[in-house]
């Protein structure tokens, strides 16, 4: 399919159909990967005000065949958001689409549109007592409209899932300008295909997600956390296990943290309080949220003596306020950054069986330490299976001392996923940077499928051009 630029005579009928206020300068906010990988291209930003807005957009671009590549925080890891190659394309910026339209307690929902930022979502949904529990290190600029093309997951997943779990409706432009108008407030709706789940997760590359309704919950009563330092993930497995035993669902939240990253934390932000002098290998982050009069303190307390006694723990820190709960969580969500300054030689967001994840990392360290002087960060959302595997030089290195070695880091991770029976993309998507692995690692009928999928609902080929399908 052939795509044309954005033209002068394109953008002139545009004007007379859409606001001034649509048209946006082209700023490198637009263009630019938060890794610093790829460096993007725009024929004209653009940032409707409405869904009819929207849609005037996706008709006239699908009728001129200029491409659209879809824009909402610009958190994105895997270049989803960035067309680098091609002809320009608009870039569809849901900035200005930011209200919250309805909270509705009794019902648990709260309806927002697609610009509107994670965290005052999250606010939102506190005002009327009431949870929306999708929480990401970037919620304070990432939207809702990218956290649903991307099905996002974050820390809590294990408790409350994925993104495509907290959704209940949505309204869409398809790739022809129609506008679906799914909003619905309903937990059964067995009319058809599921259309709202192929929308979410598929990166902006079937339609414009342009408004959501979305699931809130009960605020948990009480809240807790303890940091524990176990012997090894075999042992953190089984800390999952006890501490389901006393928690049940009151488990929010099961991070595994390596000492490595801890090590970089201290090198790098040294602001960041740890809580043990020395950092230890491994450790878990439990964070409990209870209802009624059950004391979180004394359950992590619980925990804290059985797996004390079952050898699985050898030390351990339990936040005795919110204010230590804040501090253990700030541990967990600075350490993406600090492994930014550190610069890694490779990094993955992959996910395995949550059993198979102890002899993962034992083989995956000989795998990766046989290939050269490398240091491993591996951390991330043990009890859903999701581990962010990072690959590092060697201190005093840089990834300029190892050409050409990403590349074969990578193959070589993802290799031992694909034995392990994983993903080599947990939570992040497939982005442009990842279609190769989507074609060598995928099923071959999943991929027969989504291409007539792409091409009966997207035949021209207009949208987010090269994202999860090349």
């Amino acid at each position: 399919m052939t795509l044309n630029p954005v033209s002068d005579a394109f953008l002139n009928d545009l004007r007379g159909q859409i606001p001034t206020a649509a048209f946006k300068k082209t700023a490198p906010r637009y263009l630019e990967d938060p890794r610093g990988l790829v460096q993007g291209q725009a024929g004209q930003v653009l940032a409707p005000g409405s869904v009819d807005e929207v849609a005037t957009i996706i008709t006239a671009a699908n009728a001129a065949r200029v491409g659209v590549v879809p824009f909402g925080g610009g958190t994105g890891l895997v270049a989803g958001q960035i067309m680098a190659n091609g002809p320009a394309p608009i870039v569809l910026s849901l900035e200005r689409m930011n209200r919250v339209r309805d909270v509705r307690p009794h019902d648990n929902v709260l309806i927002a549109e697609a610009g509107v930022i994670l965290q005052d979502i999250q606010t939102a949904a506190q005002n009327a007592d009431r949870l929306f529990p999708l929480s990401l290190a970037s919620q304070g600029s990432c939207q809702i409209g990218g956290n649903l093309s991307t099905n996002a997951g974050g820390v809590n997943v294990l408790r409350y899932g994925n993104t495509r779990d907290l959704c209940l409706g949505l309204e869409a432009v398809l790739p022809n300008g129609q506008i679906w108008h799914g909003l619905k407030r309903l937990r059964k709706d067995n009319t058809g295909y599921d259309l709202k789940n192929l929308l979410i997760g598929a990166e902006g590359s079937l339609g414009v997600i342009t408004a959501a309704t979305l699931r809130l919950f009960a605020r948990p009563a009480r809240e807790g956390a303890a940091l524990m330092v176990v012997n090894s993930p075999k042992a953190a497995i089984d800390l999952l296990a006890v501490t389901a035993k006393h928690a049940g669902e009151g488990i929010s939240a099961f991070e595994l943290i390596n000492g490595t990253g801890l090590q970089f934390l201290a090198q790098t932000m040294p602001n960041i309080r740890q809580p043990f002098a020395t950092p230890p290998q491994w450790c878990v982050l439990v964070d409990l949220g209870l209802s009624g009069d059950a004391d979180p303190l004394e359950k992590l307390a619980a925990i804290f003596q059985d797996a004390y006694d079952a050898n699985l723990i050898s030390d351990g820190v339990l936040a005795q306020n919110e204010q230590q709960r804040a501090a253990f969580w700030a541990v967990r969500e600075t350490i993406p950054a600090a492994n930014k300054r550190i610069g890694p030689i490779a990094s993955h967001d992959i996910s395995l069986p949550v059993g198979s994840l102890p002899d993962f990392i034992t083989k995956g360290t000989q795998v990766i330490e046989n290939m050269a002087d490398f240091r491993i960060n591996c951390f991330g959302h043990l009890g859903d299976g999701n581990l962010h595997y990072n690959v590092f030089p060697a201190p005093g290195k840089t990834k300029a001392d190892y050409p050409g070695m990403t590349q074969k880091v990578r193959r070589a991770v993802y290799d031992l996923v694909a034995e392990f029976g994983g993903s080599f993309s947990a939570e992040h998507g497939v982005g442009r940077l990842k279609t190769g692995e989507l074609q060598r690692y995928g099923d071959p009928a999943k991929l027969t499928a989504m291409v007539a999928i792409k091409r009966a609902l997207d035949p021209n080929g207009i949208m987010n051009p090269g994202a999860v399908l090349p």
